[in-house]
This record gives structure tokens, C-alpha cells and sequence, in this order.
């Protein structure tokens, strides 16, 4: 099944973003070869330009914060396991403490790496990269591999912290979920949602063997996907026929 997420607020699409950044990074620094480390410098580069906010970090410790509450709410439950809710907090506490020692903005303290800045503002030009614009950074690629993968750790290393909170916010999110089956008739699905119940991701998977493509809108109020198909032409156009999804929301 294909996976796809739409967030319903701006906070959850920021998270989303960063998270397929700092996975695909994650995936290019374990290779080998200098043109994957090429573009996990790209990587990197966007990576600071999306976390380049201000108030991210606090953004993320508010939410830890709020996770917090509402687990320390569960005391005392007898359906709660005290272990388990106890395992919990402490991971939001280290994330928090992890998050809190980081001086200034996430990744900021890149930007006065001097080789960095040289590489980011050739990169921005078309085929800025070249041995003959940039031989520090032709250099670069042809060090030895543990050499480079070295140095890109190191970078890498300014954004764990956020990466660890990140990993433990989202699946807390996803794991609110039940996921239940549907039929798009004629291609078409809609949802209200429920009122007194803040949403904030929607999780659908489709079966790839359909080739289908979802196009999805949504709000506070409710949620809408159309199922689109290629035609002969390269093209998208509406699939007409039932088909079956599953769909999760994530409160």
C-alpha cells in the first residue's frame, strides 16, 4: 500500500517536512558514493532553510509540554500502566532537555561554517558546483569516503536533537489513529469531522496496483479526496469507478 499524509495545520506540514528531510538525509550519508554525498549536502541545505524559523524549537517544546500534560492526565487510571506512562514522560523530558541545551535557532550555527556558506551559495546557481567554480568542494569529493561521511555526521549532528523530538511527537500522533476502510464512489470521498475533536493528520493508503494518484483538501471542519488516474496522454484525469482506500485521522 502507498502511504500518503495531509496535515490540517501549518505546524503538522512544517513537521512533515523536516521529517522527509532529515530521513532522506539520514539514507544518503550511509552511502558511499561522492554523488550521493552531493546531494546530501543539498539535503542539509534545505534542511536549514526549513528550520530556519524562529520559533520552531519553542514550537516543539510547547508541544512536548502539552504531550506531558495530557499523559500526566492518565495518572492514577486503572486501565493505564503506571510503567509504561512513566517510560513515556521520560522521553519527552529528554527530548526537552535535549532541545533546551541547543543554543540559538536549530542548525544555526552552520551558517558560519565558512567552507559550508562557499558550497550553499555556488549550489543555488545551475551546475554552480563544478571542479572549476568550486575545486574546495571538487576536493572535497574525492576524499576518502569515511573522510566525507565524517564531516557530514558532524553537520548532520546540529539537528538530533529536534530529529529526536520529531520522531517521538509524530509517532504519538500516528499511533492516535484507527485506521478504517471506505469506497470512493466514483472516485470521490468526503468527510465531515466530528465537531470538538482537533485533527490535524490524515493518513490514506491506497493499493498501488490501481495506479491511482489522490488529490486532497481538508480543514477543521472536513475532508476531501479525488482519485485521479494517467491517461494515454501523461496526463491526470478523474477516475470515475468505486475504489477502496483506508483512511486514518489523527486527533
Amino acid at each position: 500500500m502507498i502511504l500518503y499524509e495531509y496535515p490540517f495545520n501549518e505546524r503538522i506540514r512544517t513537521y512533515l517536512r523536516l521529517e522527509h528531510l532529515l530521513r532522506r538525509l539520514g539514507e544518503l550519508v550511509s552511502r558511499t558514493q561522492a554523488v550521493d554525498h552531493h546531494y546530501a549536502i543539498q539535503t542539509l541545505f534545505e534542511l536549514m532553510d526549513v528550520s530556519s524559523r524562529s520559533d520552531l524549537k519553542s514550537e516543539v517544546m510547547k508541544d512536548i509540554e502539552r504531550h506531558k500534560q495530557v499523559l500526566n492526565g492518565y495518572r492514577d487510571s486503572p486501565s493505564i500502566s503506571e510503567q509504561a506512562l512513566d517510560g513515556f514522560i521520560a522521553q519527552f523530558d529528554a527530548c526537552f532537555a535535549a532541545l533546551n541545551s541547543d543554543a540559538g535557532r536549530v542548525g544555526y550555527s552552520l551558517n558560519g561554517h565558512e567552507w559550508l556558506m562557499s558550497v550553499r551559495n555556488r549550489m543555488a546557481i545551475p551546475g554552480g558546483t563544478c571542479e572549476f567554480d568550486l575545486p574546495i568542494y571538487h576536493e572535497w569529493l574525492h576524499r576518502p569516503v569515511a573522510a566525507r561521511q565524517r564531516d557530514l555526521a558532524q553537520w548532520t549532528a546540529e539537528f538530533k536533537s529536534l530529529s529526536s523530538a520529531l520522531d517521538l511527537l509524530m509517532k504519538m500522533l500516528r499511533d492516535s489513529g484507527m485506521p478504517h476502510k471506505v469506497v470512493a464512489t466514483d472516485g470521490q470521498f468526503q468527510q465531515h469531522l466530528p465537531a470538538g475533536r482537533s485533527f490535524q493528520l490524515l493518513r490514506l493508503r491506497l493499493d498501488p496496483a490501481l495506479g491511482l494518484v489522490p488529490e486532497i483538501s481538508g480543514n477543521r471542519l472536513l475532508f476531501s479526496v479525488r482519485l485521479m488516474q494517467r491517461g494515454d496522454d501523461g496526463r491526470l484525469q478523474p477516475a470515475l469507478a468505486n475504489m477502496p482506500l483506508e483512511v486514518t485521522l489523527c486527533a
